[in-house]
């Protein structure tokens, strides 16, 4: 077994590397800095040792070692649960939520990273034995990149153009555009919702569009996503001063209302575009078979 130890370990080291690439912390500052990042580079760790140790067990016709992996997967299983839980409880402290969809997208793509680590460390490691270090450089490097690709998802600006709309009153109902989004009574707020506030239409691209933004889940991780990068003019018990997005029921467009702290109109559309089109959202109403099988 000595011959494996330096693909092994070649294997191990490209897997690692891998999943501190896909470690990103961004402006909403998930995973935290330092601890949470830790946790999941130990897990990562882990990943690529299983991934890499494999292809020398299976090589020497080491079956039983391979049920490692049934082991691995059950307990990767567990960091989606550990994500979901922590970020739940996280989220009744937050001004303006998460939401469910958006934290079971973070907790699904936790998981899912680790796999990739499986499967670099595999393949690495296999040509690293089968060639040589170099095509297992390269094969790392083509790994990197299809895990770098498919760690992207997709973004909203893919899926609707986006408008700046000021904020105006008709009486004490509040617009976007000519959508409802709320009534303001008191002379107050409607002054600091006018000096404050924010809005924005989302234009669906497609039929399909429309379906994905009408999710609630997807409106509220725009919320989220605005608030936690330009910060929120509200405090608890300020009901009036909550962001919302509200539907317009013939055309499908969304109107988006916040209240940042830093009004800058620009950033806020690139927030809005760069926000992540949750899996959980996405509707394909137009894929449909409409023949009977």
């Amino acid at each position: 077994m000595s011959e494996y130890v330096y693909p092994v370990l070649f294997g191990m080291a490209c897997g690692l590397f891998d999943r501190i690439l896909m470690l990103r912390t961004d402006y909403r500052q998930y995973p935290t800095y330092l601890h949470g990042k830790i946790i999941h580079v130990a897990l990562g760790f882990i990943a690529s040792a299983l991934g890499a140790v494999a292809v020398p067990a299976l090589m020497e016709e080491n079956i039983t070692a391979i049920t490692f992996l049934t082991v691995a997967a059950s307990q990767f299983r567990e960091v989606r649960n550990m994500e979901r839980n922590t970020l739940a409880q996280l989220d009744s402290y937050e001004l303006v939520t998460r939401g469910s969809t958006y934290i079971e997208g973070i907790a699904v793509a936790f998981e899912s990273r680790n796999y990739l680590v499986i499967f670099t460390a595999m393949i690495t490691t296999l040509v690293y034995i089968e060639f040589n270090i170099v095509v297992g450089l390269i094969a790392a490097l083509i790994c990197i990149l299809i895990s770098k690709k498919l760690m992207g998802g997709g973004k909203l600006k893919d899926i609707v153009d986006i408008e700046f709309i000021k904020p105006h009153f008709v009486n004490e109902g509040l617009y976007i555009d000519n959508i409802y989004i709320m009534n303001i009574g008191l002379p107050q707020r409607q002054e600091e919702i006018l000096k404050y506030g924010m809005g924005f239409i989302l234009k669906p691209k497609n039929f399909d569009a429309r379906s994905t933004i009408a999710n609630l889940g997807q409106r509220q991780a725009i919320l989220h996503d605005v608030a936690v990068a330009l910060g929120v003019y509200r405090d608890s018990g300020t009901p009036a001063l909550v962001p919302l997005a509200k539907r317009d029921l013939e055309d499908g467009r969304v109107a988006v209302f916040v209240l940042p702290q830093n009004r800058d109109i620009q950033r806020a559309l690139e927030i809005i575009g760069n926000t992540p089109t949750l899996e959980n959202a996405i509707r394909m109403p137009t894929e449909r078979n409409t023949k009977e099988g």
